[in-house]
């Protein structure tokens, strides 16, 4: 059996094409799924993104990134009005909207125990495998994964840095590719491709190159990376 690892770019609240594209790759239970943050804001259902990932987890190998909009709500959970305001023009406002009944704005106390536990217990900062180092935003090259900032980790902007020290190719989001493209530096690649605009969701299979895309409008497609992705034993 052919075990896969794949990653999901930001999802933004875009629970159609979550869906649409987890029907198009078909994951199987022995497959590694990362997903890399930012599943909440801007788009139109975070509440049925993040209820679509618990069950999905339920029988399938998923690990789930923080993003810096996870980590926006749940600070406007713990600091006041202020850092709520804050978030809801980050596209908290949809988020709350998204928990609550038809037509209602909606507020902090809508959204589940179980989903502030997730977000709060479940995501993680990064997840390393043997050839890949998977985050939401980027890292420094030259420091170790454990020696990481929250800063470089959740909010940095892709740019290119040089490869990792480890060796090993960074997969992250973060920063929007309007082209709708992932973007393949060799040594790292960026596969938010702008959902919640007019871009694509994209899915990656970094052992190949090939990705899967599929957009709040119902269409998908297929592509591979333009560059390749460097190997341990590169060099």
């Amino acid at each position: 059996m052919n075990v896969r690892t794949l990653a999901i770019g930001d999802i933004h609240g875009c629970d159609t094409a979550l869906l649409n594209l987890l029907r198009m790759v078909e994951p199987t239970p022995d497959d590694l799924v990362v997903a890399l943050g930012d599943y909440v804001d801007r788009g139109p259902n975070s509440k049925g993104v993040v209820d679509s990932l618990i069950e999905f987890s339920g029988d399938h190998h998923l690990v789930c990134l923080k993003g810096n909009h996870e980590a926006m709500m749940l600070d406007a959970r713990q600091e006041g009005m202020e850092t709520l305001m804050m978030w809801r023009s980050f596209g908290g406002a949809e988020t709350m909207a998204s928990y609550a009944g038809e037509g209602e704005p909606g507020s902090l106390e809508d959204i589940p125990p179980q989903h502030w536990d997730w977000f709060e217990n479940t995501c993680l900062p990064y997840y390393e495998t043997e050839r890949y180092i998977f985050v939401h935003a980027g890292v420094y090259p030259n420091l170790p994964m454990n020696k990481q900032t929250d800063s470089v980790l959740l909010w940095e902007k892709l740019h290119d840095r040089g490869p990792h020290i480890s060796g090993k190719v960074i997969i992250c989001g973060h920063t929007a590719q309007k082209s709708g493209l992932p973007l393949s530096l060799g040594h790292t690649v960026g596969i938010d491709t702008w959902v919640y605009g007019e871009g694509w969701l994209t899915c990656l299979e970094p052992d190949t190159g090939r990705y899967w895309q599929a957009n709040e409008q119902g269409e998908t497609r297929l592509g591979t990376l333009d560059v390749p992705l460097a190997r341990p034993t590169d060099g």
